[in-house]
């Protein structure tokens, strides 16, 4: 089963589904959305277009029988010129006209004859209305042939009579242009919704390709022994491939440092153990003596690289904000119990922090703050950050004891390197201060206190952001 940490049974890493398919899912989703959405914008303001001309059509015919109507002296209607449509003389040919008199004694059906186009058909009116608009309805009174029909009910000058006037036409034309109106749409938009859907895939394979180069580069880190990615690619990826380049160089220096610290360690436990195992195979007098002081030679050298590998083990979590007044005035409560005659004497900005772990600054002042009361005549100043605005953050350790001669303070920062061998030390001191800084990217300089007239300590630490 995976663990917490977020890798499968097989080791992988769990992934999310793929890039790929999600663009493509989101590509296809709006696609299908919006020619949905247009089509349907589309189909429905054709059809209404077709239908509109077709209703015009029907209008204009409807306004010419009425413009041309008149009433006989006997009371009924008649045509003054013909209507203009031939149609209208051919049986069944799909346009109709009628009119009809409603509520007029003597006039039960017609006030005149149909068109010859109804033949022995009649249309029904839905009457019941005088308001001199025209009405335009769907009638299937007749069931092999669907009617369009547009009505309007008037009363012509010397009447008295409302004359209902309908103009009638089959929809298989208009149904017919609506059918080829929406089977054209269909294909455009399918033959669209194929081609934007294309366009996607080419685009996400062509987008997606340099994070697949990325891969390749990868693997080829992995085979070759590559340690960076040098192939150009897109703007959008650079900071990707910096961060990855970034990543590779911490990891190769980091390598690095493992192996001079091992290496290290291997040469100075080397001499140690020769001279013990010589001690032991000869049966020396002082091998007690021999193995001691071996023993101790070889506990600071495992202190030392242990101190520098915790140093490289927390640089490499993250970066680190610890307040420089709340380390320097723990260590020196510390440091008082040890000599409660030293005076000591903390200033600057209290605000100042760095980017260095809480413990690796401890072990850093520990051994400064140490050193200074140790060495010192009985004062210690520290000063901290007393350029808040400078790119570091330096802090001062400042003693009144005799100090370190300029020949000197060069190969002070070696390892077990002693100037008083009358008091107890390892002479691991400023060697750890000096490494651990310099893991973090600081420094530390030696030099004379210009107030107190000792050794003064300059140590260099990069600033929290």
């Amino acid at each position: 089963m995976g663990g917490g940490d977020g890798v499968g049974p097989d080791g992988a890493a769990p992934h999310t589904g793929s890039l790929a398919r999600r663009m493509l899912l989101i590509a296809a989703g709006w696609i299908l959305v919006l020619l949905l959405g247009g089509g349907i914008a589309l189909e429905r303001t054709l059809t209404g277009q077709v239908e509109r001309s077709f209703d015009e059509r029907l209008g204009y015919l409807l306004n010419t029988m009425i413009v041309i109507s008149e009433v006989a002296p006997d009371g009924e209607v008649y045509f003054i010129r013909p209507i203009g449509e031939p149609r209208f003389l051919e049986p069944n040919s799909g346009m109709y006209w009628q009119i009809t008199a409603e509520g007029r004694e003597g006039f039960e059906s017609y006030s005149l004859e149909p068109s010859q186009s109804l033949w022995d058909r009649t249309l029904t009116p839905r009457g019941g209305h005088l308001d001199n608009a025209p009405h335009y309805y769907d009638n299937r009174e007749f069931p092999e042939e669907p009617l369009r029909v547009v009505e309007r009910s008037v009363i012509l000058p010397d009447s008295d009579t409302t004359w209902t006037f309908m103009v009638a036409a089959a929809r298989e034309d208009l149904d017919a242009q609506i059918v080829r109106i929406r089977s054209i749409l269909i294909w455009s938009f399918a033959a669209l919704g194929l081609g934007l859907f294309g366009m996607a895939v080419l685009q996400s394979y062509y987008g997606l390709r340099p994070l697949r180069r990325i891969r390749a580069a990868i693997q080829r880190i992995r085979t070759t022994g590559s340690n960076r990615v040098s192939d150009p690619l897109p703007l959008e990826v650079q900071p990707l491939v910096e961060e990855l380049n970034m990543l590779l160089a911490h990891s190769e220096r980091q390598a690095e440092e493992a192996r001079t610290h091992a290496g290290n360690l291997a040469h100075a436990l080397k001499t140690p153990l020769t001279v013990v195992n010589n001690a032991a195979t000869a049966q020396a007098p002082d091998l007690a003596d021999t193995v001691i002081r071996e023993a101790r030679t070889m506990r600071r050298h495992v202190d030392h690289h242990l101190a520098r590998a915790r140093a490289v083990g927390r640089r490499s979590v993250g970066h680190a904000r610890t307040p420089a007044c709340d380390s320097a005035e723990a260590v020196r409560r510390a440091v008082e119990r040890l000599y409660p005659d030293v005076r000591f004497d903390i200033d600057g900005n209290r605000q100042a922090r760095v980017a260095i772990e809480r413990q690796d600054l401890d072990e850093i002042l520990g051994n400064l703050i140490e050193n200074a009361a140790k060495y010192g005549g009985g004062s210690v100043f520290v000063t901290i950050d007393a350029e808040p605005d400078a790119e570091r953050c330096v802090i001062w350790i400042e003693d009144d004891g005799a100090g370190i001669p300029p020949a000197e303070r060069t190969r002070i920062f070696d390892r077990g390197a002693r100037l008083d061998t009358d008091k107890p030390g390892t002479g691991l001191g400023l060697a750890i201060v000096r490494d651990v800084a310099e893991i973090y990217g600081g420094a530390v300089e030696l030099g004379e206190s210009e107030d107190l007239g000792g050794l003064m300590v300059k140590l260099i630490l990069p600033r929290a952001g």
